[in-house]
């Protein structure tokens, strides 16, 4: 089976005005997530954040960490590592299957910080700058990009001085999430972005209190930049770049049916499920929902309060599994250190 065509993120910020794009987020940016807010125009999706010295050393790291098929793409693989050559590295064992890598350089968490990984990157800029050019010059694709992902420092000079070395190493572009590492649940501050902007050449992201497209109009007009990402918002609306202010219960069915049809494990299918249904369940009926224990028991729930079913041999995902990719089975593993084996060609009619 031939490769699905698709566009590369260089060509989205070429022809898309701005491009959207949801955020690597631990556990949540699976393959059938990722699959989902595809079906509901977002334009560019990451893996959740994967540790490159675990991922190098292990098989068995690469087998749970890197999911994909044939029509998951574009594809970024986010990664978080404290040296170039680690990065490098990793770039190379995914080029094959991917359209980039980027690095995260945002994560406030305090193993990850400890770990030289993160946030702890943007007081490193040089660091930054070698692993960005390395990287770059490690994969030969002239497609294949090298992004960072970062938070503002307390003087937004610093930050700016950041971006431009990045750029001078050959970034593609900078997704800045707008708040420092210290902050939370405080507004994004889409002026520093604005700033950001404004101070270098290559593509600018905002990140940080995407919810609505009507954010995402606000933010480029306020900031003029060339994408928004989303996060928590995707994650309790996965059709809100497709326009809609609540997730409409057809998004919840595809959901069930993409889940499902890629085998999707029951916690990570019914947590999904507890932020699409969190608008519709009074406090009660949540906590009902979110004690359920089995996917027969989530199933029945959904028939019988919205009316949700769920067709194996009839579904979202076997109708337009030609554009999604068909379910591979074994598609991440690596032989050796030198490339993945090949995806399995071969659909499964009963995934």
């Amino acid at each position: 089976m031939e490769k699905a065509t698709h566009v590369s993120p260089l060509q989205l910020f070429q022809s898309k005005e701005p491009v959207k794009m949801c955020a690597p987020m631990v556990r949540y940016s699976k393959l059938a997530f990722r699959t989902l807010v595809r079906s509901y125009d977002c334009d560019l999706t990451f893996t959740p954040m994967i540790v490159c010295d675990s991922f190098l050393k292990s098989a068995k790291a690469r087998d749970s960490e890197f999911t994909s098929n044939e029509g998951d793409r574009p594809l970024i693989v986010q990664f978080a590592a404290s040296n170039a050559k680690d990065l490098a590295d990793a770039a190379e064992l995914v080029a094959r299957y991917t359209d980039g890598v980027d690095l995260n350089c945002g994560c406030p968490q305090r193993w990850a910080v400890a770990e030289g990984y993160g946030a702890c990157l943007i007081k490193h800029p040089d660091l930054i700058k070698d692993m960005v050019q390395q990287t770059w010059n490690r994969v030969d694709r002239s497609d294949f990009t090298t992004s960072i992902k970062i938070r503002l420092h307390k003087d937004i000079r610093e930050t700016v001085e950041l971006c431009r070395r990045a750029e001078h190493a050959g970034v593609s572009w900078i997704t800045v999430h707008g708040r420092t590492k210290e902050q939370r649940g405080e507004p994004a501050d889409h002026d520093a972005i604005r700033i950001i902007k404004e101070g270098v050449g290559v593509p600018v992201v905002a990140n940080g209190d995407v919810k609505l497209m009507e954010d995402v109009r606000r933010i480029v007009e306020q900031t003029g930049v060339d994408g928004v990402m989303s996060a928590r918002g995707i994650l309790r609306n996965p059709a809100m770049y497709a326009g809609y202010d609540d997730t409409p219960f057809q998004c919840i069915q595809d959901w069930v049916d993409i889940g499902l049809s890629l085998g999707t494990n029951l916690t990570y299918f019914h947590h999904h499920l507890m932020q699409m249904l969190d608008q519709y369940l009074p406090g009660s009926e949540k906590v009902n929902f979110n004690s359920l224990t089995s996917t027969t028991a989530v199933l029945d729930y959904l028939e019988t309060n919205f009316g949700i079913g769920w067709n194996p041999n009839k579904n979202f995902y076997t109708r337009n599994k030609e554009d999604l990719g068909c379910h591979s089975h074994g598609q991440s593993r690596i032989l050796g250190k030198d490339h993945f084996e090949k995806f399995i060609d071969e659909c499964t009619e009963d995934s």
